[in-house]
């Protein structure tokens, strides 16, 4: 496809899996994160992060939740509030999964090269 027929990049989609699944990255860049992430007059981008950061560490989907504790950081969560939905969350998805989830929220609130 010529690169003037491209859509437009909303997230990393198109250049992870766009060449593999390329309808998935463009429901993945349009339509979750152009279209759904952008409703802020419904929900705001730092609860619609607590949310999704929940339900990833929930889920066990350890390997989206970096990306998606950048982006709670970015949208204003507070190591201590990360630290308190992972310390909730261990009591209702199980103390593994939280485990975890902090060596992540460790790594991105800690990191010198993660700070914004």
């Amino acid at each position: 496809m010529e690169e003037s027929l491209m859509p437009q990049k909303q997230t990393a989609g198109r250049d992870r899996l766009g060449d593999f699944a390329p309808k998935f990255a463009e429901l993945n860049d349009d339509v979750l994160f152009g279209q759904v992430w952008s409703r802020e007059q419904e929900l705001a981008p730092r609860t619609r992060s607590l949310i999704t950061i929940s339900a990833l560490i929930s889920g066990g989907n350890f390997e989206q939740i970096p990306a998606h504790l950048r982006i709670g950081r970015q949208n204003g969560i507070t190591q201590a509030e990360i630290a308190e939905v992972i310390t909730h969350l261990a009591f209702y998805v199980g103390w593994p999964k939280a485990w975890s989830a902090f060596n992540l929220a460790k790594q991105i609130y800690t990191d010198k090269e993660e700070q914004p």
